[in-house]
């Protein structure tokens, strides 16, 4: 293959993945690896990080091809120019961990249609169990104010959106509350959430794949996922469309565990056919 059509090609998927840091080009039996620059590079790690509130060295390591030890430098880097929060084995996102500030939140506009989409799925007297994130955040900004029910969360920040509402009931559920997803984790936590027979569950969406399912990278969160699940009549997955095709380490549920997913996109797009067909009942 010319290398100039080599290079034509790097350029198109490079602005098409807007900051991978490793791009393979296959052709004629051989791989072509190109190694980006540091700032794009940096620019794959920010865009990560950003779209799903925390990231681990590992994962970055592998997802682009460099030692540990780069992705180390990397994060301290990001983390000296306040782009980031690094913690042990990763990095946080800024935005999602220090404050829920509008101008900070990563695709707010999308979330906020998610959000609107959601609210009109609660009807009053419903017991509603909530996860954590932003895009629950903005749920709960959405909700309207002649709205009566009751709402059971372990995310801190959700529920101090649903206590300014005023005809919400709020259920804390208690026990350890993890750092990093602002949310209530362990056994005591996992225990209240079964004994509470939830209308409907709303997941907060890390990654999800029509084939590998729901998947996060926090196994605490994991377990609290998987009893709102178990224990709610439906269940609906908010994600912007960024978070489809991806996948985290652990898995959450099945694609078919999911009643309802919503996203920024028009039910019937092209993007979202896979997903029905495996087994998710309504798109919105």
């Amino acid at each position: 293959m010319p290398e100039t059509i080599i290079r034509k090609l790097l350029e198109n998927v490079r602005q098409y993945f807007a900051g991978a840091a490793i791009v393979y080009i296959l052709g004629l039996n051989r791989i072509i690896a190109l190694v980006m620059l540091k700032k794009e590079r940096q620019a794959f790690i920010l865009h990560n990080v950003n779209l799903h509130n925390k990231v681990l060295v590992g994962d970055l390591s592998t997802g682009i091809n460099v030692s540990e030890d780069t992705i180390r430098r990397d994060l301290q880097e990001l983390a000296e120019h306040g782009k980031l929060i690094k913690v042990h084995g990763g990095a946080l996102s800024k935005s999602f961990y220090t404050s829920f500030k509008p101008a900070q939140v990563y695709s707010l506009e999308n979330k906020k249609r998610i959000a609107q989409k959601a609210a009109g799925l609660i009807q009053d007297g419903m017991f509603v169990s909530t996860t954590g994130g932003t895009t629950i955040i903005e749920l709960a900004k959405a909700l309207p104010e002649n709205l009566h029910a009751t709402f059971i969360t372990g995310s801190l920040p959700a529920a101090l959106e649903y206590i300014h509402h005023p005809n919400i009931e709020v259920i804390m559920i208690g026990d350890k509350l993890s750092k990093s997803s602002q949310i209530t984790v362990g056994g005591e936590a996992i225990t209240r959430i079964r004994q509470i027979r939830a209308d409907i569950c709303f997941l907060g969406t890390n990654a999800l794949d029509a084939n590998q399912g729901l998947t996060d990278n926090d196994w605490d969160v994991v377990q609290v996922k998987r009893a709102m699940i178990e224990s709610s009549s439906r269940v609906v997955s908010l994600a912007i469309a960024e978070k489809l095709n991806t996948v985290q380490r652990i898995r959450v549920c099945e694609t078919k565990d999911i009643d309802v997913l919503i996203t920024e996109l028009e039910p019937d797009s092209p993007e979202l056919i896979p997903y029905k067909n495996n087994g998710i009942k309504t798109l919105l």
